[in-house]
């Protein structure tokens, strides 16, 4: 039984940095070896990062990615890494175009290359802009085993390369992904992999990237699987993680030396087979909670952003409510207190209780804080202008915003917004006000989850026998924007639980008017909550990027013109 020894490094690129990605691989490629790795397995397009959008059409780029991996082969070797079959994803580029490969690499030399041949166009992907497709199929032969190579979408389409290397009778597939994380994926992803194992009778090694990427978060959930579809390993999610993995594989002698559309190559790099060994138990990493995950998710995404940019710090306006209470304590997490200025903004309407939750919170979490009243610069604005209504309402908000601008630019900080998903959907939110800032890390979190995560923040915190860092006052008090005297939400917005209900129908599912008074809704407040989604896009197209965490976030993945004259209407009244 030839036996083999597998390393996923689960790693964190950062895009564009050539160098330090080829850095990062060397580092976790000797640990894998130093582990006693035959096979090291890294992410989708490692070397440059992942997406690299518009990056891909730049031949200067492409050809710099190449020049880095025929580098890092050479480095490998003097390394005392050249026995390893290492692979890696890449950025090349050919008469065709940009191509969206895997390289192998051993003996200080590239052995062979597969280039992605599905390419996603939905969601947050847009591949066909970038790469040409391949139709190559390399076979590994490695110490008496048949190893393929998949990358992320040929694994999600039905009749690819999975069922052609399963034609070819490979042992095991290896599968270079780059797939970003959205709410419950991981068991999607456990689901998918097993299946296309037992559809292939290979096992299949499966490495993700992990970190934070401007919007999208990669949460990692690499995994191992057998032929039958049974996991042997799984690595954390949201942590760089090397998985070693011992497999006990039957060789299958000799294989088809053809398959019918299929460029295939035989590449025999370590042609005996091992002596037997008795094999380590690999871990299966418990699934994290859902609410777990998304403050994983968050709390990646915002540390990353900051620190991929190079901010040292970030400052956001602390109000006492439970969305900045909540945005707080994950910047707090994402990268400790003394990296989070907290600033108390009031104006002549807030409320005492306010002011104390927002010190409360400073104290429960350590945050620099310091309170900056903006009602003289309200006044002012207020009496030069002769604003009353709406105006004067708004430039609350933006006399908030002006300061926050201000700190950012005399000390250095990155601005976050504090806005949740709900809000953002009917246009709540004021621009050049509450919607500034370089991140909002709750920008696709809707409000009712909002409270959920401050729960379960709060304890995660007590089980650990620590403080819980959000004020139970910011949790229970109903929501308000204090823009005038005993203004709430719910003057102008429907409960948040219906709301909620309402727009995961229509932004996400994109449910039309009937659809959503079938389920019960009436029609008076489904026309309501459309059209203040319809109205709102051109704020959300000048709201702060943030961190992906559901199937269809404003931005990347919903995607509207701003001059619009449709919408959603009863059949009877729809032209």
């Amino acid at each position: 039984m030839p036996q083999l020894r597998l390393a996923l490094a689960q790693v964190n690129p950062c895009v564009g940095d050539l160098s330090g990605n080829t850095d990062l691989v060397l580092e976790w490629t000797r640990r894998a070896v130093q582990g006693g790795a035959h096979v090291v397995l890294l992410p989708e397009m490692v070397l440059t990062g992942y997406p690299v959008e518009d990056l891909a059409l730049r031949r200067s780029f492409a050809a710099a990615s190449r020049q880095a991996l025929d580098a890092l082969a050479g480095r490998l070797a003097e390394a005392g890494c050249g026995d390893a079959c290492v692979v890696v994803g890449y950025l090349d580029h050919d008469d065709q175009g940009a191509r969206n490969c895997a390289a192998v690499l051993q003996d200080g030399v590239v052995q062979a290359r597969y280039t992605k041949h599905h390419l996603p166009n939905y969601g947050v992907f847009d591949e066909f802009r970038y790469f040409a497709a391949g139709d190559d199929l390399p076979v590994l032969r490695v110490h008496g085993l048949d190893l393929g190579i998949v990358i992320c979408e040929d694994i999600w389409q039905d009749h690819g390369p999975v069922a052609a290397y399963g034609e070819a009778g490979v042992d095991l597939l290896l599968c270079l992904n780059g797939s970003p994380y959205e709410r419950s994926k991981d068991d999607t992803r456990g689901a998918l992999v097993a299946r296309r194992a037992a559809e292939a009778g290979a096992a299949i090694a499966y490495v993700n990237l992990v970190g934070g990427q401007d919007e999208l978060v990669f949460d990692g959930d690499s995994m191992v699987v057998n032929a039958a579809g049974d996991v042997l390993a799984r690595a954390p999610q949201f942590s760089e993680h090397l998985l070693l993995v011992d497999v006990d594989l039957a060789a299958g002698g000799e294989r088809a030396q053809a398959v019918p559309g299929w460029q295939l190559q035989r590449v025999t790099l370590s042609p005996e087979p091992l002596p037997a060994w008795e094999p380590q138990q690999a871990p299966v990493v418990a699934a994290l909670s859902e609410p777990a995950e998304v403050w994983g998710a968050l709390v990646t995404g915002l540390r990353d952003y900051v620190h991929k940019n190079h901010f040292a710090s970030v400052v956001l306006g602390l109000s006492g409510g439970i969305d900045s209470a909540v945005v707080a304590a994950l910047a707090v997490d994402a990268l400790g207190p003394d990296a989070v200025h907290g600033v108390s903004l009031p104006s002549s309407y807030s409320s005492e209780h306010s002011r104390s939750d927002a010190d409360d919170l400073a104290k429960r979490t350590g945050l620099h804080y310091r309170v900056e009243p903006i009602a003289p610069l309200v006044d002012a604005f207020v009496q030069q202008l002769h604003l009353t209504g709406l105006a004067e309402e708004n430039v609350q908000a933006r006399c908030r915003g002006v300061t926050l601008m201000g700190l950012s630019n005399a000390e250095g900080h990155l601005v976050l917004a504090t806005g949740n998903k709900s809000e953002l959907a009917v246009g709540y939110s004021t621009i050049y006000g509450d919607a500034v800032g370089g991140f909002a890390p709750i920008k696709d979190v809707p409000k009712t989850m909002v409270w959920e995560l401050a729960r379960w923040r709060n304890a995660a915190a007590a089980e650990r026998g620590e403080t819980p860092p959000i004020p139970d006052a910011s949790i229970t008090k109903e929501p308000s924007a204090e823009l005038r005297p005993g203004q709430l939400d719910s003057d102008s917005l429907p409960d948040y639980a219906v709301l909620d209900e309402i727009l995961a129908r229509y932004v996400e599912g994109d449910a039309s008017f009937a659809e959503m008074v079938a389920d019960g809704f009436d029609p008076e407040l489904v026309e309501d909550v459309v059209r203040k989604v319809d109205r709102a896009e051109y704020k959300r197209r000048q709201y702060p990027p943030g961190t992906k965490i559901g199937v269809k976030a404003f931005g990347r993945d919903r995607r509207l013109p701003l001059t619009n004259s449709w919408r959603e209407r009863a059949p009877e009244q729809q032209t």
